[in-house]
């Protein structure tokens, strides 16, 4: 790792940021300073195994090299254009990307938030353009508990109020219904649905993974009813639960699919929406843009992204440390662990209220060198880049292990 950039102390800049910058996250009290890998150093120096990988973002570990090579090269060259004019790089990261996930078409654009905001506006028009719904009526069926980023759109269908409270009015149009509740789903959709909305698994709300069945089901239905399946694989996807897509786990292929996190290798935000080309072929020029969406550098290491992918290596690797991490979470169950979900290497531990918060947990594990974060009451979320070797793993679930005793 590099040497520090900053003399500054971790608790002195931890107080420099409270005047400066606004308060929309509670993050632990450690400053990262250099990152390698799956592990992260302090500004003093300490270390830190990272079992968090930015919400599924790092995928490939910090400062993958193909990555940073990749991004190196492309920085030499050109960096952005906007797409006003043609860049070199986007049409070989377009078609590589629908190869990988076997679409057609890609609308490439920056933040998961911006693929799920233009995955609505596409299906939409492909409700008034294809299906015929009449103009302003479509609706958009989601699952309670979701989460797909939080501009005023996305929280308009969220049932998580600290994302809503004080951000009205919401956007009309959407209908939730219980996740994994297929009769509910059934209910909800008549002939003014343009799509359902869901995570193949659900990230925010502690790992929630659905009975076997649903998403076939889910896939049956909005064939049969004539409207789209569109999958939020934004943390679930590109090598996280041991292949390539959480939709894989049934053989499943949506219409629609909402890419980004590790789409961007932890060097650049990168997203994408990624469809049949009936449905992405309803845009026309003007009618949907970014800037900054589908810029060379971002193109570069979104290819270099698919060219891991390519390997195989990252989803074999989710599947076969996923078991030890089943493993070693089975060992903890009545010593403090009260639940957990897991597929690949993402987890959602439910802690005994009585041992701590989740919160408390993340504390006691920091101070232990490891980094998780929590979510909801007493669950955190375990997601160490795929890089991690057996032996670090095991080495955080014996931390785990400790601080619930």
């Amino acid at each position: 790792m590099t040497a520090p950039v900053t003399t500054r102390s971790s608790a002195d800049l931890i107080r420099a940021e409270e005047p400066v910058v606004a308060h929309n996250y509670h993050p632990l009290p450690v400053v990262v300073a250099r990152a390698e890998g799956t592990w992260v150093e302090d500004v003093e120096g300490r270390r830190y195994l990272d079992m968090l990988a930015g919400y599924s973002a790092l995928n490939f570990g910090h400062r993958h090299p193909a990555l940073i090579e990749a991004a190196h090269r492309q920085l030499d060259r050109l960096t952005l254009t906007s797409r006003a004019f043609h860049n070199d790089r986007l049409a070989e990261f377009a078609e590589r990307l629908a190869a990988l996930t076997g679409l057609d078409m890609v609308l490439p654009m920056n933040t998961g938030a911006e693929a799920v905001e233009s995955g609505i506006k596409v299906a939409r028009k492909w409700a008034y353009e294809v299906k015929g719904v009449p103009a302003d009526q479509a609706t958009i069926v989601v699952a309670a508990e979701n989460f797909h980023g939080r501009t005023t759109t996305i929280v308009s269908f969220s049932t998580d109020e600290s994302a809503r409270q004080g951000f009205g009015p919401f956007t009309p149009g959407f209908r939730i219904v219980p996740y994994n509740d297929l009769a509910a789903l059934e209910a909800a959709v008549d002939e003014t649905t343009a799509a359902v909305l869901l995570e193949p698994i659900q990230g925010e709300a502690g790992v929630v993974i659905p009975d076997e069945g649903y998403l076939t089901g889910v896939r049956e239905l909005t064939r049969r009813k004539g409207c789209l399946f569109i999958a939020d694989e934004i943390q679930s996807g590109l090598g996280r639960t041991g292949r390539t897509l959480a939709v894989e786990h049934e053989g499943v292929v949506p219409d629609v699919l909402l890419l980004g996190k590790a789409l961007g290798g932890g060097i650049v935000p990168v997203s994408a929406v990624v469809a049949r080309r009936d449905v992405l072929g309803v845009l026309r020029p003007g009618e949907h843009g970014s800037t900054f969406g589908g810029n060379p550098l971002s193109a570069a290491v979104g290819t270099a992204v698919v060219d891991l992918l390519e390997t195989g290596e990252f989803q074999r690797r989710a599947a076969e440390l996923g078991v030890v991490l089943r493993g070693g979470l089975s060992a903890l169950l009545g010593k403090g662990v009260v639940g957990f979900r897991a597929r690949g290497l993402w987890a959602g531990v439910d802690i005994d209220p009585a041992v701590g918060t989740g919160r408390e947990i993340s504390q006691r594990l920091l101070r232990e060198g490891v980094l998780v974060k929590d979510t909801h009451g007493s669950t955190i979320r375990l997601a160490p880049p795929l890089t991690i070797t057996s032996e670090e793993l095991e080495g955080a679930l014996e931390a785990l292990q400790r601080v619930l005793t």
